[in-house]
């Protein structure tokens, strides 16, 4: 299983409306295990699983799949209701332009709009009428949620030429990284959009009926986690690292295993966003995190399990990622 965490300023971002919609936002993470301490910590991270789950259950709670960040609710189903108006298409490019012609039937915080320009295909959000500019976190969301819907539908995690925001860049701007796939992203930018090479438009639609009733199932965790390209250099170190999580690797070894000089693997990690470095500790902070949720670990195994000889050494690098303690992590589940 892919194990991922994500920071909790993207919690805070899906319950923004939810006292205006009469919720407890207490209750809501709880209920999906998340530890409302949590929101009081800048830096803190939760599993990727309890976030899905969070943004479910908010988006029922509301009766808005749009999170209150619209002029009007987007109903319940319109989501799925999309999928299937789009899931027969033959390309990505016929999709895409199916996508944004279906959400241009709301009245919503931004519709997304197709355009060519030269050999580069960009999808831009227009802020509706009565909207005075595109909430930050509406617009990250909108654009994420179309590159990884035309991504699985391609089966192919699309390279994106850019990502580009209109807003000024949030002090969380690491996590931009895995959220866009390492692809470039820009802050204060003419226009929120997303720019693709045209030519990706004509890659096939590789999904059906049944692929899709799969992944409706929980289609915020799908588009959160997929991962289609297992050669990715990053994909294979990750692999490697998890083999002996006790004894981790170094690069040297492990570029040794994989046949390339350790200034290249650098290099080619760097191309896709990351480093050996922070490959080691999104390992361990995942599995660590992961296990957490497990009943009947004590957080010395934890601590094994993760790569850690000693427990003090876990919960200090615990607390860097987080903002607290295991225990008290554990607490709040």
């Amino acid at each position: 299983m892919r194990q991922l965490s994500i920071s909790v300023v993207f919690v805070r971002a899906v319950l923004k409306y939810a006292v205006a919609h009469g919720l407890d936002p207490v209750n809501l993470l709880r209920e999906n295990r998340i530890s409302p301490r949590l929101l009081d910590e800048g830096d803190a991270l939760i599993s990727i699983e309890r976030f899905a789950d969070l943004q479910v259950s908010t988006i029922v709670a509301m009766g808005d799949e749009g999170l209150g960040y619209g002029a009007q609710a987007l109903p319940l189903g319109t989501w799925s209701m999309m999928c299937h108006a789009v899931i027969h298409c033959e390309t990505v490019g016929k999709a895409l332009a199916r996508y944004c012609r279906f959400f241009g039937l709301f009245q919503q915080v931004a519709t997304p709009t197709l355009r060519l320009e030269g050999d580069s295909a960009i999808v831009r959000l227009q802020p509706d009428p009565g909207q005075q500019g595109i909430d930050s976190y509406a617009a990250e969301l909108s654009l994420f949620n179309c590159h990884r819907f035309m991504s699985w539908l391609a089966s192919e995690l699309l390279p994106a030429q850019a990502f580009n925001f209109t807003h000024a860049a949030p002090p969380h701007v690491d996590q931009y990284r895995p959220m866009f796939a390492g692809n470039p992203v820009n802050f204060e930018q003419a226009h929120t959009e997303m720019v693709l090479k045209a030519a990706l438009l004509e890659l096939p639609v590789t999904q059906n009926e049944q692929s899709l009733a799969r992944f409706l199932r929980h289609p915020v965790l799908a588009l959160l986690t997929q991962q289609y390209d297992q050669a990715s250099w990053t994909a294979r170190v990750k692999q490697l690292l998890r083999k002996d999580m006790v004894n981790m690797p170094e690069l040297e070894p492990v570029a040794a295993t994989l046949d390339v000089h350790p200034q290249t693997l650098r290099r080619r990690l760097g191309k896709e966003g990351t480093s050996f470095s922070e490959l080691k500790g999104q390992v361990r902070r995942d599995v660590a995190l992961h296990f957490l949720g497990k009943q009947g670990l004590s957080i010395e195994e934890i601590a094994h399990r993760a790569g850690f000889s000693e427990s003090s050494a876990f919960i200090r690098a615990f607390k860097g990622w987080t903002g607290v303690t295991p225990y008290t992590y554990r607490k709040g589940l």
